[in-house]
């Protein structure tokens, strides 16, 4: 695998670097998700474009085995800050690792499956392709996730937190500010008060909640009471009944500032919703002997982290496996302009090919071991398809 890898390696960086040069939002890939399926076809993927009827969804298969695999590609960025996430390495870890594997299909009696899933930062592109069936039959799923250094390449344990986000609406009455603001219903005030009254729940939430907002809207004159505001806003815990419990508690932070000003208020999901994430204890120990092979530290995580994938909702139905590849020398957290300036360097790249070696291997792990390649086989048969 790794000869056919070497084959590959100036085409897939070439096409890793062009991803993270020219940044795309979600649901907006066009670049990204021609170049990748471009060279998955050229390499002999049967490929599919506007899987699930988004345009910037793609699937390409090669095989028959009776045990599906499928490698999840993103290529989506941050607005203002690009690939702050290093899906250009994600994206490039995906491919280089089904193009390994490619030769091998048959031999490994499996069926290989690219599917490029847009939208993971926003707009939850796996969560939709999960609903429409696009992961049917598969037996296990795989991504790497680029982070910042002294993350354990060991991911048995680790997961990501459930989020939602929701946009939160406030009307008034406008009324001029300074002739007759008594005649005002002031929906700035609501979404000032409910800022404050989340402010102060963060104190009384456990250490592994979240909760983040920002006010989208709220006037446009200083002479004019606001009769609008528009607040976006996410809930984050690493379980459902966590999440829904502190949503609940968030509402009436919100509710607050509603009855408080006498405005009326609407709140309104914006997103899927992103499940916690589940890794797959055989896939984890596959993989974690292929970084241990590259000498890195697999010790236990040392507890959960923050963040969140619709790879989780993925987990919840398909054995899968997202583990975190940290990369050396990277002390800038993700999401930030530094992050994605790290996810352009060599170190970066040469971790993105060790990644996607990992995952082929794990793949094979998995094909040359009967016991565990039946238990994937048969939970892909067992599950009820889509409808």
């Amino acid at each position: 695998m790794e000869e056919t890898l070497q084959e590959w390696q100036d085409r897939v960086l070439a096409l890793s670097r062009a991803i993270h040069a020219q940044p795309e939002l979600a649901f907006e890939e066009v670049r990204a998700a021609a170049a990748v399926t471009a060279l998955l076809e050229e390499a002999g993927y049967d490929v599919e474009r506007g899987t699930a009827g988004l345009p910037t969804a793609f699937t390409a298969t090669a095989g028959t085995g009776e045990l599906v695999v499928a490698f999840c590609v993103e290529y989506d960025a941050l607005p203002d800050v690009g690939h702050a996430c290093g899906h250009n390495l994600i994206a490039g870890a995906s491919i280089a690792a089904a193009l390994a594997l490619l030769p091998y299909v048959d031999e490994l009696g499996i069926t290989l499956k690219a599917i490029g899933t847009p939208a993971e930062e926003h707009g939850g592109g796996k969560a939709l392709m999960l609903e429409r069936g696009v992961f049917d039959g598969v037996a296990l799923a795989m991504m790497v996730h680029p982070v910042q250094a002294g993350i354990t390449y060991n991911p048995a344990g680790t997961s990501a937190q459930a989020v939602g986000r929701y946009r939160a609406t406030f009307r008034g009455h406008a009324s001029h500010a300074a002739a007759a603001p008594h005649l005002g219903v002031n929906a700035a005030d609501a979404a000032t008060i409910t800022q404050v009254a989340v402010g102060l729940l963060r104190q009384q939430i456990p250490g592994d909640h979240r909760i983040a907002m920002f006010i989208q809207e709220a006037g446009h004159a200083t002479n004019i009471i606001p009769d609008l505001a528009v607040v976006e806003f996410e809930c984050r815990a690493f379980t459902l009944d966590e999440y829904h419990a502190l949503l609940e508690r968030v509402r009436k932070c919100f509710e607050a500032g509603a009855l408080a000003t006498g405005t009326t208020l609407d709140i309104e999901s914006t997103e899927p919703l992103y499940e916690p994430l589940i890794q797959d204890e055989d896939l984890a120990t596959h993989w974690t002997d292929a970084m241990a092979s590259f000498g890195y530290d697999v010790s236990p995580s040392k507890g959960l982290g923050g963040g969140s994938t619709d790879m989780g909702n993925v987990s919840q139905v398909v054995p899968s496996l997202h583990p975190w590849l940290s990369i050396p020398g990277a002390d800038v957290p993700i999401h930030s302009h530094g992050f994605a300036a790290l996810a352009d360097t060599p170190e970066a790249y040469r971790m993105m090919f060790q990644g996607a070696l990992a995952m082929a291997w794990t793949v094979a792990g998995v094909a040359h071991n009967p016991q565990q390649k039946s238990r994937f086989i048969g939970a892909a048969a067992a599950r009820p398809a889509t409808i």
